[in-house]
């Protein structure tokens, strides 16, 4: 696409940052990506970006549509991220059909205000224990998101078929959210579909390392069930959710300063 003067990040704790620690909180892919699109205007001598981040952690597709598209709106951004559905589609009962419907009410209305937008497919987590089980509603939702893609000419960052996501060191300990690694991948992947050069491969590989002996992968697979997965399935249970509270950590378009970084 064209110049990019303005930049809104819209979604849930992916595009929050979450589990990539910076000094004012958490970076993310998306504060990463915007530094990509500040550097390359820098480097042509161009005015900086002014950017939003709008995302909180836990927001359902309801949320982010009601809430977060109309100020995306209000602000005028050239260029949208929208990443959405993903904590709808992960509940049971939930249908990837009516979530995708969703979000195509908000593709529309942010296509309609003059805004270039950015997509998200979901990841394959065929690879995560318990995760695997919402392997198929995620693979359904994803041909949703690339015929919406498709109609409304939106941008779109196909995370799917990214083999380097299904390796552990793309993720926190909680299988849940990317490790700053795997942030920063995302943020490469989303400059190429953009066009914004950088100096970096996101295909790059990890470095070979022998896999964890059964006995072993088996005890983290329980530290982990007690420590992350039973606190998520009791928040769900509860009605709760861990965004309960939280604010937009960027809630209006500004440049981006040396403390971003």
């Amino acid at each position: 696409m064209g110049r990019i003067t303005t930049y809104v990040a819209l979604g849930d704790s992916f595009t929050e940052g979450l589990e990539d620690p910076a000094a004012y909180g958490f970076r993310g892919w998306a504060d990463r990506l915007a530094e990509h699109i500040e550097a390359d205007h820098l480097q042509a001598g161009q005015p900086g970006l002014r950017y939003a981040n709008l995302a909180v952690r836990g927001r359902l597709i309801d949320d982010i549509v009601s809430e977060q598209v109309p100020k995306a709106v209000e602000l005028g951004a050239d260029l949208v991220s929208l990443c959405a559905g993903g904590n709808d589609i992960l509940r049971p009962g939930s249908g990837p059909a009516s979530v995708a419907k969703r979000l195509e009410q908000g593709v529309r209305t942010l296509t309609e205000a003059g805004a270039r937008v950015l997509m998200f497919t979901g990841f394959d987590l065929r690879h995560v224990p318990v995760m695997r089980l919402a392997h198929s509603k995620i693979e359904v939702y994803n041909l949703h998101i690339h015929d919406i893609a498709r109609r409304y000419d939106a941008l779109l960052v196909d995370l799917w078929p990214m083999t380097v996501f299904r390796d552990a060191r793309a993720w926190n300990a909680d299988r849940l959210h990317l490790s700053p690694d795997g942030h920063r991948r995302v943020a490469l992947r989303a400059a190429e579909v953009l066009g914004v050069p950088v100096d970096a491969d996101w295909r790059e590989p990890y470095p070979v390392r022998r896999p964890p002996v059964w006995t072993a992968a088996r005890r983290e697979d329980l530290r982990w069930a007690r420590t992350y997965l039973g606190p998520w399935i009791g928040r769900r249970i509860n009605g709760r959710s861990s965004g309960d509270g939280a604010l937009p950590k960027r809630p209006d378009l500004a440049p981006l300063t040396a403390a971003d970084r």
